[in-house]
């Protein structure tokens, strides 16, 4: 079977981040108290990204709808949708989101998974058209000097399957370079991954870790693919991962099993089967082999089969898996 995203996935997923980006609690906070003036309560902390659990997977849920709305602009949901954007992207509630940033206990929060994502929103609402796209900008702003400053800063790249990985916040981040035409942030992004990931070869794929929600692997190549011309990303790919034509690394292709998706760590692994199946179809859009593609479209099938149904059920996983699945689905052929 092979899986494209559909009007229904889209009001599916819809439904799915309307129910959670305005719900407050449970929360799990990513904040330094240094006083008990620093209580932290989220919806006033946090005006806009105070749902879903934390603040990273609220600005994805706000991706989502941006994204399903763009792309499906009959949706049903595209009122409630549109309510919500207008009453959460003020410059009151965006300058208060900046303003936590000020905090010196701040310079942290949310690196670089939380940054990427905010510019992964603003890329989309561009993308739009969305007038909030401007509004959201002092915020952008913000984590694109936070990026600029720390990725020099950065010896070696975090290549954890969680949060910290830095290929994954190169991808989402270089699409905002892109839509936003800054040339120097995505030359910035390119030679940073060229001085980390240029050299690599033969990768062994020790993964999935318990707790893997990325691909440290796939993830790197989906960066190469791209931030590097794409003849020169052909030749790193062959030697980066030799024998992918006959799917070895075997762990890599083979997806991971979920065994308790009420437990908010296991449950990462249904995204990893979603982050995998997103990169392997970036890999297959930036090679020109078609037997090569045809089994890095059939391993992305394969991992959204394992994990496709799970993204709603429990909570651990509702927060965010809808947003990976979108990913997964919506970046089949032309990267849109």
């Amino acid at each position: 079977m092979t899986y494209d995203l559909t009007a229904d996935h889209a009001a599916r997923f819809a439904r799915i981040a309307l129910g959670h980006v305005t719900r407050e609690y449970p929360h799990k906070a990513d904040h330094v108290m240094t006083g008990d003036d620093d209580a932290y309560i989220p919806r006033i902390v946090h005006p806009i990204f105070y749902g879903s659990f934390d603040w990273h997977s609220c600005v994805h849920g706000y991706w989502l709808l941006a994204r399903v709305r763009r792309l499906f602009p009959d949706l049903a949901e595209a009122p409630a949708i549109d309510a919500l954007f207008a009453d959460a992207f003020t410059p009151a509630k965006v300058e208060a989101e900046r303003a936590y940033l000020d905090r010196p206990s701040a310079r942290g929060f949310e690196r670089p998974y939380g940054w990427a994502w905010l510019l992964m929103l603003t890329a989309e609402l561009a993308q739009a058209g969305s007038p909030h796209a401007e509004t959201l900008r002092p915020l952008a702003d913000a984590f694109v000097a936070r990026f600029r400053d720390f990725l020099p800063l950065l010896t070696y790249p975090v290549r954890a399957g969680q949060h910290a990985n830095t290929a994954f916040a190169l991808v989402l981040a270089a699409r905002y370079a892109e839509t936003r035409g800054d040339i120097a942030l995505h030359a910035l992004f390119a030679q940073r991954a060229h001085d980390w990931f240029g050299r690599d070869g033969d990768a062994q794929a020790w993964e999935p870790s318990g707790e893997d929600f990325l691909s440290p692997i796939l993830m790197e190549a989906a960066a190469m693919a791209t931030l590097v011309p794409r003849a020169a990303f052909g030749e790193w790919l062959a030697a980066f991962l030799p024998r992918l034509a006959t799917q070895e690394p075997a762990a890599l292709f083979t997806p991971a099993t979920v065994s308790d998706r009420s437990d908010g760590k296991i449950a990462h692994l249904d995204g990893l089967n979603l982050s995998r199946a997103w990169a392997f179809r970036l890999l297959a859009a930036a090679i020109d082999a078609p037997d090569t593609q045809a089994t890095l479209h059939a391993a992305a099938d394969r991992h959204l089969a394992a994990s496709l149904d799970a993204v709603a059920g429990d909570y651990m996983g509702e927060h965010w898996l809808a947003s990976f699945a979108l990913l997964a689905l919506g970046d089949r052929a032309a990267l849109s």
